[in-house]
């Protein structure tokens, strides 16, 4: 289900002023992080999807993220970095376990490792939602799947299934993150918005998995081809407009015209 988010995400983030997603690579690999998988290389051009205080101390040039992943489930690795924002990282390495997330250390760390380490639980179910992002269709509460009949789910969903273990599937993903972020203040900020992302992405996937259940991973293949295919139309599409933007707008400059501006949204 990890791959189709991927794709989905994609899509829904090629959306809004500023914003749109590259795939640069999507190719298997042999003896990498995890074993054999699926490398993928993405630029994200963020616009206006990330917090007003980060975007404030960024140049423009800077609102370009480059993701790398390394997708052998159950395990993964992610790694985002910003070429115009020095020391600046993002390293996410996950596991994808059958529990409630109460196993102790999967990632093997060392005594240093674990005594610099915050554990950070998310519950999808009871994590706050601020209320711009509230969806009634993503509503763990009121959600309930057509293929499985999976849900809704009680807030106290984690201790039901401990209660009965073995009667439903269930996964809980154990994440390492490693953030390299060096200006001050903003350290704590940075960790509160990866927490909001993966609360958010784990909501979503749990209400997607109608989309998802069932389909085989050549089927998924055939959607990712799809959706890089539609984004660099889509990119394409935008890199045209701007150009012939900024031409009539030295063509009017030049006959001595004051250039107005409207810009026009449309449904993705």
């Amino acid at each position: 289900n990890s791959l189709l988010k991927e794709a989905r995400f994609s899509r829904e983030e090629s959306c809004g002023e500023g914003s749109g997603v590259e795939i640069l690579e999507n190719k298997p690999y042999t003896d990498g992080p995890g074993g054999n998988g699926q490398y993928t290389h993405k630029v994200f051009h963020i616009g206006k999807h990330i917090p007003s205080w980060f975007r404030s101390i960024l140049p423009k040039a800077a609102l370009r993220v480059e993701e790398e992943s390394w997708n052998a489930y159950p395990y993964t690795r992610t790694r985002y970095t910003c070429p115009f924002v020095e020391k600046f990282s993002i390293d996410i390495e996950t596991y994808y376990k059958s529990d409630t997330g109460n196993q102790s250390d999967v990632f093997n760390m060392s005594a240093a490792e674990k005594r610099q380490t915050t554990i950070d639980p998310i519950d999808i179910v009871t994590d706050p939602i601020p209320p711009h992002e509230y969806k009634v269709e993503e509503d763990l509460r009121l959600f309930k799947s057509v293929k499985t009949q999976r849900g809704p789910l009680r807030d106290d969903w984690i201790e039901e299934y401990n209660n009965n273990p073995g009667k439903t599937p269930i996964m809980c993903a154990y994440k390492l993150c490693k953030v390299e972020f060096r200006y001050w203040g903003m350290q704590s900020k940075i960790e509160r918005f990866i927490h909001d992302v993966m609360a958010r992405a784990h909501r979503q996937a749990w209400c997607w998995q109608d989309e998802w259940y069932g389909l085989t991973i050549e089927d998924i293949r055939q959607l990712e081809l799809e959706t890089q295919l539609a984004l660099a139309r889509k990119m394409a599409q935008l890199k045209d407009d701007v150009i012939v933007f900024q031409n009539q707008c030295e063509v009017q400059s030049k006959m001595g015209k004051v250039v107005k501006v409207t810009f026009c949204r449309v449904p993705c």
